[in-house]
């Protein structure tokens, strides 16, 4: 259960930096940040690595402290945000037909 929450919190941390309006006058353009904030397999490696030190604050989810564990949460929030950003989108699921 707790890596099914850490990729829910993952991807909604995720969505929310990458598509929020929330963010739009804050958010860079331009320049490194610009293009990390544009793509949420970029923003998802962050996120998971960021979830993943802060876990020790919540009971919800843990994880023993390594560089290597940090490494994989960091890939597996990046490949699963990636992909439900993909799935999912503002009008539900996403279908393309040609």
């Amino acid at each position: 259960m707790t890596l099914l929450y850490f990729i829910l919190i993952c991807y909604g941390l995720t969505q929310i930096l990458v598509y929020g309006s929330i963010f739009n006058n804050i958010r860079p353009k331009k320049g490194f940040f610009g293009d990390l904030l544009k793509c949420p397999m970029c923003t998802g490696f962050w996120v998971g690595a960021f979830v993943f030190l802060v876990s020790p604050c919540t009971e919800l989810i843990t994880f023993e402290y390594s560089v290597i564990n940090m490494l994989l949460c960091g890939w597996l929030s990046s490949g699963t945000s990636y992909i439900f950003c993909t799935i999912f989108g503002d009008e539900g699921i996403n279908v393309k037909r040609n």
